[in-house]
């Protein structure tokens, strides 16, 4: 159930070139497969848990966003949908588990989609949607930013990215 940067240099289209050695995986789901009903909006709606590993050298945070870029249609996209913004994460932290409640010590939320912070799970309204689950190795702490959307987060970060890797689950509703 991992995706490290070479997996996924050979299965998505647009590769991160800064993988490295940082892999995201999760036990719930393998890369490119389904997400469990649990996380979603048809189940518990809690988060999936996730696990790290291979954080470089010289990172002092992480930062993770999921997100949907299938919105509301896979055939005719929209919108890219944020589930989750996490920051400042500690470089010391190895996952999050099932239902995250309680967050790494330091680590800030983002608003997502919802105009809230927290964890979204998927809840597509038509067909099978893809959700990017993006894990990057900062070489800074990002300080309080409040709860910054998608957009402020990326600029704070900008210059910043040491490493990157994805982890992709798909899910669509049942009827």
């Amino acid at each position: 159930m991992r995706a490290t940067g070479l997996f996924l240099a050979t299965c998505l289209t647009a590769p991160s070139a800064l993988a490295g050695g940082l892999e995201l995986s999760s036990a719930a789901f393998d890369h490119g497969k389904s997400i469990p009903k649990k996380y979603t909006c048809q189940g518990e709606n809690i988060s999936p848990p996730l696990a790290w590993s291979g954080v470089p050298e010289g990172t002092e945070s992480l930062v993770l966003i999921v997100e949907d870029p299938d919105a509301p249609d896979p055939e005719k996209p929209k919108m890219v949908w944020k589930h989750w913004l996490l920051y400042d994460l500690p470089p010391t932290s190895k996952g999050l588990p099932e239902g995250a409640g309680k967050l790494p010590s330091g680590t800030r939320q983002g608003t997502n989609s919802w105009k809230k912070t927290g964890y979204g799970g998927p809840c597509p309204p038509i067909g099978r949607h893809r959700y990017f689950h993006r894990l990057y190795a900062l070489d800074t702490k990002l300080g309080d930013l409040g709860t910054p959307d998608k957009k402020k987060l990326m600029a704070t970060m900008k210059g910043h990215v040491l490493a990157k890797t994805e982890l992709v689950g798909t899910y669509q509703k049942e009827k």
